[in-house]
């Protein structure tokens, strides 16, 4: 490691005139603190520093002004007993911190002239950092987004969710194949987490429950479970933009209370020894485990009904030591349920204030309803999650009770509401009775909490006429949109640097705050030096996107040829085969005719299919087997390049969003809630080709659809085609493009001459097709066509590129975050005064007290 000679004269004592090296933001402030911790945080001086040490000294120098930011946070919030946000949701999809949280700070220059003072590269050091594997897709990283804003909106808030010791998982492709690996990110540890032992809270799991009357006649139950697991807190700080506030997130990690059996150990059980170590640490190993099997499911309850538990605890936690009544739970906390994995929150929380807290029932199902709100996610029945009645009766005893009297009292509701309508009752029951019972976990959300949004105007319509429709006609009051939206401090400000400072000297800095700012760039279109400009960064961020398929894939690419990028989760609603039918659409019109002209492109993939997910992992295989023949055919290579990404994730996403020229958001209409990746393309400059489906709505009506290549059935014809008996038989053959390149995938060209390995996804469509592929082919090729046609047109589309920019700023998370603050949970800003550590009045020391980082 190559550090300037004298780096180590910078570890004598400073001037006492000097900036507090905790604190201070100038570049020899900060230069010093790096070293500082160089040396007494990771014990090394830089001759002996690995580039591991150097990020790790520089996370703990950027955290050390957060610390400041975040026990000002703390403090603030405790002494006004400020009404919280608490999101919880089982992914949070962070991404890289350090990055972030130079821009958040407004030191990323600094930062940079000091390490490159002391030999290093700032961008090389940033990355070497880990990314946290806490998310699978959009859901995860709306949270992120959303704790962002929250900061940066100064809103009291905590994020909730599981500190997964292995994340998702690590993607490698070994024969075409998705392969998943240990994603060990805490292999170097977490320089931004702090652990808070002494929160540590106890989860119940199995057992039986013990019902008595006491001598007033009380009804009392005990649940007497079959295994105890303590909950430890992990905080990582959540600074905002240009602000002092930094919320927390709040990430728990499951651990047994006793990990160390002595007597099994000297009987010469050595595995006994540490067996329920295993079983406890087993709930917060793995997001999502495959849940294709029984062992799964279990788990995959266990953890949601462990983070769920552990986070309602230290809600009570913090409302006693603030000096509040459990009375007042619902007026300090809003809580928000991400998707229905947190929805045993009803029933744990009815458990915690009727069980532990002598509440009786009314009162504890009214403050259970106006603390929690619900964000449904899915319009896909079988993504609504439902959970067998005898593994809930096996591992949550006591809540299944609780859900059973919920029902019981709910029904009775309808009942009065509309009588005579048993069908209903059957529809809206907590308890699907159709067959093999279930417990309907949406169903509970809706019951249990005061307000339920969808996440797109298209969604939220949708789940009110068809998937929530009977709960949106018991309860009409409840439902309101709440638009998904992105941060631009992520993907746009630390993503797009280039974009950033020209839009900087074009319109001024306050879009990064303010998006709806970007519409000042409407009159700057006109100008052809501008427009130029754009141009130049674009290219710019194509060749670094390059450089990285160099790289990793091996592969040469044009930058500038059509970079068509669909990077998302791998689903067959999402519909990554219908763009691989458009590349063998195009692969056979070159290979019936090499001297066609044609637009050259190159198609670009990227995400992750779920384990157990076979036909999205078959998904993942054909395209790397078109890769394969394509990229290794003289005849058209020069024209089309196709490219797997391997291990998707926000880190690479920060290189993929402001490169692409087209942004592929293709799924079957009716089917895909919202969205984001649509939004992140469009504000980096992309054009979307894409369906009238989730918030693609919103952004055709705001760019306009003269700026937007629209295609396909819309959501009331896919649910008439499929009423009245969809046939894709009948497109099939109606279609003699379609036919050649279902022959050429049948072949077995792109499986090695096995004709049989893509039979499962060839019957499927040929059969089936659940989600319309063949339905819409025919538009689809048409819109490509004139997408191909456009893009030769390079000043028409740039103009069409910088005016989707300029009209993104709803789709910003600080609009979504101000609508849910007004509408849904009744918050207000608080603004924080900057504090050091011995200007904050000294208050008796108490563990139980504290909202923040901090017991106070």
């Amino acid at each position: 490691m190559q550090v300037a000679p004298d780096s180590l004269e910078v570890l004598q004592p400073k001037n006492p005139t000097e900036e507090d090296e905790r604190t201070g933001l100038s570049v020899e402030t900060l230069k010093r603190a790096f070293l500082h911790n160089l040396f007494y945080i990771q014990g090394k001086f830089p001759r002996l520093a690995t580039h591991q040490d150097y990020y790790n000294a520089l996370a703990y120098t950027v955290r050390d002004r957060l610390l400041q930011r975040w026990n000002s946070t703390a403090h603030t919030y405790t002494e006004l007993g400020s009404r919280t946000v608490a999101y919880l949701s089982a992914e949070f999809l962070m991404g890289p911190q350090l990055g972030n949280n130079l821009i958040n700070l407004g030191i990323d220059d600094n930062l940079r002239q000091a390490v490159a003072e002391m030999g290093q590269d700032l961008d090389h050091l940033l990355e070497l950092e880990a990314e946290p594997g806490l998310g699978n897709g959009g859901l995860g990283r709306l949270a992120a987004c959303y704790l962002d804003s929250l900061a940066t909106l100064e809103i009291p808030a905590l994020g909730y969710g599981i500190r997964y010791e292995f994340g998702i998982f690590h993607q490698q492709i070994e024969g075409g194949w998705q392969v998943e690996v240990t994603d060990r990110w805490l292999r170097y540890g977490n320089p931004w987490e702090i652990a808070r032992h002494e929160w540590t809270v106890q989860v119940k799991l199995g057992g039986h429950t013990e019902h008595h009357m006491d001598e007033t006649g009380r009804f009392h139950v005990r649940w007497v479970p079959y295994q105890v697991i303590n909950g430890v807190p992990y905080d990582i700080p959540v600074l905002g933009y240009q602000t002092n506030t930094c919320n927390t997130l709040r990430l728990w990690s499951a651990e047994a209370p006793d990990s160390f059996d002595f007597t099994a150990f000297n009987a010469g059980d050595y595995l006994g020894a540490v067996q329920g170590k295993m079983e406890s640490e087993n709930l917060s190993k793995v997001l999502y485990p495959n849940d294709n099997i029984s062992q799964g499911k279990k788990l995959r309850l266990a953890q949601q009904f462990f983070f769920v538990s552990c986070s309602l605890q230290d809600m009570i936690r913090i409302l006693h030591g603030q000096g509040l009544s459990i009375n007042q739970f619902h007026q300090k906390f809003a809580i928000q349920l991400n998707d229905t994995h947190p929805a045993i929150a009803v029933a744990e929380l009815m458990r915690l204030l009727v069980d532990e807290h002598g509440m009786d029932w009314l009162q504890a199902w009214s403050i259970t309803q106006k603390s929690l709100a619900y964000t449904n996610h899915t319009l896909l029945p079988e993504a609504l999650e439902r959970w067998p009645l005898g593994l809930f009766q096996q591992l949550l005893p006591r809540h299944l009770e609780i859900i059973f009297e919920i029902n019981h009292r709910f029904l009775e509701e309808v009942q009065a509401k509309f009588p005579g309508d048993d069908a209903r009752l059957q529809r809206l029951s907590l308890i699907d009775e159709s067959g093999e019972r279930y417990i309907r976990m949406a169903h509970l959300a809706c019951v249990g909490s005061h307000a339920i949004n969808g996440v797109a105007a298209l969604h939220t319509e949708l789940l009110q006429q068809d998937v929530l429709q009977d709960f949106f006609e018991m309860f009409p009051e409840k439902f309101s949109n709440k638009t998904n939206g992105i941060t631009p401090r992520r993907f746009m400000v630390l993503s797009n640097p280039g974009q950033t400072q020209l839009l900087n000297r074009t319109i001024g800095s306050g879009w990064i705050k303010h998006l709806d700012h970007l519409q000042h760039l409407e009159p700057h279109m006109t100008d052809s030096g501008f427009r130029q400009e754009w141009w130049q960064v674009k290219q710019a961020n194509k060749v670094k996107l390059t450089r990285y398929i160099q790289q990793h894939n091996d592969l040469t690419v044009d930058p500038s040829s059509l970079f068509d990028i669909q990077v998302k989760r791998i689903h067959e609603y999402k519909r990554q085969h219908l763009n691989v039918l458009h590349i063998l659409t195009l692969y056979n019109r070159l290979k019936a005719n090499p001297n066609l002209e044609i637009t050259p492109r190159t198609f670009i993939f990227g995400g992750k299919a779920a384990p157990g997910y076979f036909m999205a992992k078959l998904i993942i295989r054909l395209i790397n087997g078109v890769a394969q023949v394509i990229n290794h055919d003289p005849q058209v290579r020069d024209c089309l390049k196709v490219v797997f990404l391997k291990n998707y994730s926000v880190k690479l996403a920060q290189h993929v969003y402001p490169a692409a020229d087209l942004s592929e958001q293709i799924s079957t209409a009716g089917k895909e809630a919202s969205g984001t990746g649509n939004m992140k393309f469009a504000l980096n400059g992309a054009l979307t080709i894409g369906t009238l489906d989730g918030a693609n709505v919103e952004i055709l009506e705001e760019v306009g659809p003269e700026n937007f290549f629209l295609f396909g059935l819309t959501a009331p014809k896919v649910y008439e085609l499929k009423a009245s008996g969809y046939s894709p038989r009948k497109y099939y053959n109606a279609n003699p493009e379609l036919q050649e390149v279902i022959a050429r995938i049948s072949s077995g060209e792109f499986s090695q001459g096995d004709p049989d390995l893509f039979r499962p996804l060839v019957d499927s469509l040929l059969h089936w097709d659940p989600f319309l592929l063949f339905a819409d082919y025919h538009s689809y090729i048409e819109c490509q066509d004139r997408v191909g046609k456009s893009f030769n047109h390079t000043d028409q589309w740039v103009q069409m590129a910088l005016l989707n920019i300029a009209r993104m700023g709803k789709f910003s998370s600080d609009r979504a975050i101000r609508e849910y603050c007004e509408e849904i949970w009744k918050v207000q800003s608080v603004p924080v005064p900057l504090s050091n550590y011995d200007t904050v009045p000294q208050c008796r020391f108490s563990p139980d007290r504290g909202n923040g980082s901090q017991p106070h």
